[in-house]
C-alpha cells in the first residue's frame, strides 16, 4: 500500500508544475485548463493521504515484501456473486447517462433512474427470493 501512496504523492509536485507551465504558455490567460491541473493536484493529493492513512493501518500485503512469493496472496479474495445480471444493467444505466450528456438531459434522466433500481436490484440480491440469507 505504501507504493501506490508514494505514487500518488510524488504525483501532486507533477500536476502543480506542470499547471505553472500552461499558465506562463497561456500567460495568464486561459484560466480553465490551470485550475484544471490544480484540481487534479488536489484530488491526487487526497487519494495520496487516504492511501497512506490506510498504510499505516493495515498490515504490510504480500505485493509489499519485495522478496515476497506468488503463493503468499492465496486465498480468498471476497464473494461474488456467479449469476448476476445487475452489473450489466448498471453498465448499460451508466452508458445511456453518457448518453444524455452528448445528447439530451433527458436522457440522462432516464438512465439515473435506471441506474438507481439496478444499484439497489444489486445492492439487495440476496436479501429477497431464493436466494436470500
Amino acid at each position: 500500500m505504501k507504493i501506490e501512496a508514494n505514487l500518488f504523492n510524488l504525483l501532486i509536485p507533477f500536476f502543480i508544475v506542470i499547471a505553472v507551465i500552461y499558465g506562463f504558455m497561456t500567460d495568464w490567460n486561459e484560466w480553465v485548463g490551470f485550475t484544471c491541473l490544480i484540481l487534479t493536484a488536489g484530488l491526487v493529493f487526497m487519494v495520496g493521504v487516504y492511501l497512506s492513512l490506510v498504510a499505516r493501518r493495515i498490515d504490510p500485503r504480500p505485493s509489499d515484501d519485495p522478496e515476497g512469493e506468488i503463493a503468499q496472496g492465496a486465498g480468498p479474495y471476497g464473494f461474488f456473486s456467479p449469476w448476476s445480471w445487475w452489473p450489466i444493467v448498471l453498465a448499460g444505466a451508466a452508458s445511456i447517462c453518457f448518453l444524455g450528456v452528448a445528447i439530451g438531459w433527458w436522457i440522462f434522466g432516464v438512465g439515473a433512474v435506471l441506474g438507481v433500481i439496478a444499484l439497489v436490484g444489486w445492492v439487495f440480491e440476496y436479501s429477497r427470493g431464493i436466494h436470500s440469507h
